[in-house]
């Protein structure tokens, strides 16, 4: 039977559910001819029916849309792309290839997908991706709202979400592993914890096939579908189940008082670069929608290490963006979103970097009303050594940033380098020789010192080389430069000596992140010395090298424990729910930080100091507390600031300490009885003032 259709309109752009049938709306500038395919299921080898548009009644501008009568929510789809192939211009239209709609909210035939027959010669319709048309507004989120928690009380926590229940000591039911409905059951995990947010590695539909042959694209950093949930999280396998299991889970994580935010990749996509597959983009509007060699249209940009750069600064892509972020806020209720190389989204359309005041994609975003107030947080570099930390936050007025140097010099610093102590101080206090303006939240450095790119926390100071071996590239692949120590044995050791050495070196890590001025995120399985073997590029590894390790929760319960306490101690605080940068002072009566050395008021900034101290006061909230670190091998005396004779000193932290004591609840903090504190080697203590 022939539906009946009309001419159709060009917004919205995508497939919209109306009264009596479904809005498809596609831009391309360059093509010449474009087919509807509607599809019986999913995996239907050939379309039932191919609606070609015309260019003189089914294109406005460069839209091509058609209304299809007596269809609805359900409906699969795809297009066929006729124009010209031309790499040399920047065209590689190729009607053999069956496209995804870029505007999708939900993609399907996972079962039949094959990515090598969308990079070879010839019709791919039978192993092609296909759309699904979806009616949004077909869900009942119980009056769920968005959370709004400032990132003065944030607690970032960034997690893989197959990786984190996929392990079968998950406790999770078999059908559950690895899904958003797997992640619901573990949310009281998170939320005892004391997290406040999750950072989610990408959930848009990606291509797990876009990895070395034999291996699996596993942090998901291959996107094809920016509207749609990835279908492999989801354990309901109905045609819908992705969408509404991924809600599922943002209303059960907000009903927890825990924010999403989505990690989300517009800088490449999974179609790589000149003989990579056809997929949507590539075949839709190659010249729109990716930069170009200057030199040579027939070769991609490689701005991002993945083959190619999508051109963000385009209006069209532009577009898509936004649209994308708004209806990830509206329709699907996310609290923010991180950039992954976000300083790809600051290069003009043909790759000059543009950060500055004016309009540019980054304006564009913060300043969408429906973003406003939802996090938004840039990976401020890109692959090609665009190196933007500082510039999101002084340019734009909301954005914050992953803080690449916190990581960097509190690492070295407790691995115990040289020249690093006023790099470590200007970390502490928030980074203020990156983030020069005045009016700006303190807040807006995101601190961390892993993230899924790296080591874990227990590699970190468990090797000192990477060891990649297992993703078939001979070990180049991965960051050379780590800033870790394996505290004298590469890898596992049965050595008691260096096994206590590693843990306290663990706490002297976590204890700097939670005492820093600044938002703290901590790394998925760090609270349980979650560990890659080494591996500090583990994208392809979706297996138990990546997955949590649940039995580590017993097995490292101390541990578990001691960052519990970190976090419930920051959020007991008002000293770390200042928004201001503190003032540097001895006298003030605001919120204030004083520096100090192993002598009070005499911090040591020389060349080769491996110690700081300082002092961090809130004279209304009638807080005081004094922190020592030593990253030398010896232990040293610090002098304590004398106190009235009715208080006292009392121990809150001392990572040198046995694991079960070495962080206390307040109420449970012990008194110190001398004028001086003797800080063992590569350890760091955190003292309170209480009366006595």
């Amino acid at each position: 039977m022939t539906l009946k259709t009309d001419h159709g309109k060009s917004h919205p752009v995508g497939a919209t559910v109306l009264a009596d049938g479904v809005n498809f709306s596609l831009f391309s500038k360059y093509a010449t001819a474009i087919e509807l395919l509607l599809f019986d299921d999913a995996n239907s080898p050939q379309p039932s029916q191919i609606i070609r548009l015309s260019p003189h009644e089914n294109r406005t501008f460069f839209y091509w849309h058609i209304f299809v009568h007596g269809i609805g929510a359900g409906q699969v789809y795809a297009y066929r792309v006729y124009g010209p192939d031309n790499p040399d211009q920047g065209h590689r239209f190729d009607p053999d290839k069956v496209v995804l709609d870029p505007y999708a909210k939900a993609i399907v035939g996972a079962e039949i997908y094959d990515r090598q027959a969308a990079s070879e010669k010839g019709d791919n319709c039978h192993q092609a991706l296909r759309g699904l048309v979806v009616d949004t507004g077909r869900y009942d989120w119980e009056d769920d709202k968005p959370l709004r928690t400032p990132y003065s009380a944030s607690f970032i926590y960034e997690m893989h979400v197959g990786g984190f229940t996929r392990n079968p000591n998950s406790g999770v039911s078999e059908e559950k592993r690895g899904t958003f409905a797997g992640l619901i059951e573990k949310i009281p995990y998170l939320k005892t914890l004391g997290i406040t947010a999750v950072e989610l590695l990408p959930i848009h539909y990606f291509d797990p096939a876009s990895a070395m042959p034999g291996l699996t694209n596993y942090w998901g950093y291959s996107t094809i579908g920016f509207f749609a949930p990835h279908a492999g999280y989801s354990s309901d396998r109905s045609p819908f189940g992705p969408l509404n299991e991924f809600r599922d889970l943002v209303k059960a994580l907000h009903k927890a008082g825990i924010e999403v935010i989505l990690d989300v990749v517009f800088n490449h996509t999974a179609e790589g670069d000149e003989i990579g597959p056809t997929l949507s983009f590539k075949g839709i509007d190659n010249r729109t929608y990716y930069i170009f060699d200057p030199e040579d249209k027939s070769i991609y940009s490689n701005y991002t290490g993945c083959g190619n750069t999508l051109k963000g600064s385009h209006p069209i892509v532009g577009k898509m963006i936004l649209d994308c972020l708004r209806y990830w806020v509206s329709e699907m209720h996310v609290d923010g979103f991180r950039f992954d190389l976000a300083a790809v989204l600051s290069r003009n359309v043909d790759g000059e970097p543009i950060l500055q005041k004016g309009y540019n994609m980054i304006w564009a975003i913060e300043s969408d009303p429906v973003l406003a107030g939802t996090k938004l947080i840039a990976e401020a570099w890109d692959a090609a050594g665009l190196y933007s930390v500082g510039q999101f936050v002084e340019f734009a007025d909301w954005f914050s940033e992953w803080n690449g140097p916190f990581r960097d010099d509190v690492r070295a610093f407790v691995r115990g380098d040289t020249s690093i102590v006023t790099k470590l101080a200007a970390r502490i206090l928030g980074s203020p020789d990156i983030y020069h303006r005045p009016d700006t939240d303190v807040n807006r450095s995101i601190n961390f010192v892993t993230c899924h790119d790296g080591f874990t926390l227990n590699d970190l100071v468990s090797y000192d080389e990477k060891h990649n071996e297992a993703n078939g590239e001979e070990n180049r692949d991965g960051c050379n430069d780590n800033f870790s120590w394996n505290c004298g044995v590469e890898g596992e050791t049965n050595n008691e000596e260096i096994k206590t050495l590693r843990l306290q070196q663990i706490k002297n890590l976590l204890t700097i992140l939670f005492i820093s001025q600044g938002t703290p995120m901590l790394l998925m399985g760090d609270e349980v010395r979650r560990t890659q073997k080494g591996n500090n590029n583990a994208y392809c590894q979706d297996n138990q090298l990546s997955w949590f390790d649940w039995s580590a929760v017993e097995q490292e319960f101390d541990l578990w424990c001691f960052v519990r306490r970190l976090i419930d101690f920051n959020k007991k605080l008002a000293l770390f729910r200042q928004e201001k940068l503190l003032e540097v002072t001895y006298t003030s009566l605001e919120p204030h930080l004083s520096w100090h050395g192993v002598q009070l008021s005499k911090p040591d900034w020389s060349e080769d100091s491996r110690s700081l101290a300082f002092s961090l006061r809130h004279p209304k909230a009638n807080e005081y507390l004094h922190i020592m670190l030593n990253a030398y091998w010896e232990s040293l005396n610090f002098q304590l600031p004398p106190l009235f004779p009715e208080e006292k000193w009392h121990r809150v932290i001392d990572t040198a300490g046995q694991l079960s004591e070495a962080a206390c609840d307040l109420d449970a903090a012990v008194a110190v009885e001398s004028e001086t504190y003797r800080v063992q080697a590569r350890s760091a203590v955190v003292l309170i003032v209480k009366p006595v």
